[in-house]
């Protein structure tokens, strides 16, 4: 990856680990500069990213990038956007969102127009590079610039590119959401466990390493999902117990209906904000 310059509007957590992991792949820290407007996470910053130019402008530093990384929360999205139009109207950057809900083609409309932009979606287990990402790229993103994108984000873990903004909301609601799914079946088992009369410490690393376990298992093999549980599952034994459970209270379709909500609601949030573009 060259050298290029990456500005981050905004020095959030997805800003810090971002950045973390380009410094940790052998970025160099001086390409990488941060805009935030509070004086004490700009301290902050300065701390934990040695070397990187950090400042309070986000026309300071897009005027000096060639990658604008936009990483505020969505609702400043189109203030922020509207106070950049100029800068990146002159300087042509390639434009990188992280904020949920916010369409690509908002995002370009609010910056003045016809500029390459990628919208990416992340998930907090990019805190950790772990991440699990999908990227959309509109049609004036060169390959190089997908390329760009697609290592800069590759910097906290895993990229999976999407055909449309549409499968943004589809991400969103599976691997943007998809960690509190399994934070609630965690804390299901932990409790389970605990009333069964196992220790809080025993419960907790049971369950997490099961978890663990079992996630690794699904990311070495082939086999589908329904072949992995067979494998665990015996005729008349305790998993067929507890599927024959959960099969009677339609818990796949509790599910799916969930996830189908958490799309819906990443749809509507993308259209309030069209609708409120000015």
């Amino acid at each position: 990856m060259s050298n290029d310059n990456i500005a981050f509007i905004g020095g959030g957590n997805m800003t810090r680990a971002i950045a973390a992991g380009l410094i940790e792949g052998k970025y160099p820290p001086m390409d990488l500069l941060i805009s935030e407007p509070a004086i004490e996470q700009r301290a902050v910053l300065a701390r934990d990213l040695p070397g990187v130019i950090i400042e309070e402008s986000n026309d300071g530093v897009a005027s000096r990038a060639d990658t604008v990384v936009l990483a505020v929360k969505p609702q400043v999205m189109r203030e922020v956007c509207h106070g950049l139009a100029n800068t990146v109207q002159k300087t042509r950057p390639l434009i990188v969102s992280v904020a949920a809900g916010i369409r690509s083609g908002d995002i370009d409309a609010w910056l003045g127009g016809g500029l390459p932009v990628v919208r990416i979606m992340p998930n907090q287990p990019a805190l950790l590079r772990l991440g699990a990402s999908g990227l959309f790229a509109n049609q004036r993103t060169s390959d190089e610039q997908k390329e760009r994108a697609t290592r800069i984000l590759a910097a906290v873990g895993h990229v999976v590119p999407v055909a449309s903004d549409a499968d943004i909301d589809a991400v969103t609601a599976i691997s943007g959401t998809g960690p509190a799914y399994f934070y609630l079946l965690i804390d299901m088992m932990i409790k389970s466990a605990q009333e069964f009369g196992l220790d809080a410490q025993a419960a907790r690393i049971l369950t997490i390493e099961t978890a663990k376990g079992a996630a690794a298992i699904a990311d070495a093999e082939d086999e589908t999902m329904e072949s992995l549980i067979e494998r665990v599952r015996s005729p008349g034994g305790t998993t067929t117990a507890a599927f024959d459970s959960l099969d009677a209270d339609h818990v796949r379709d509790i599910f799916a209906r969930a996830f189908e909500a958490a799309r819906d609601r990443a749809v509507v949030l993308a259209d309030d904000a069209n609708k409120n573009q000015g």
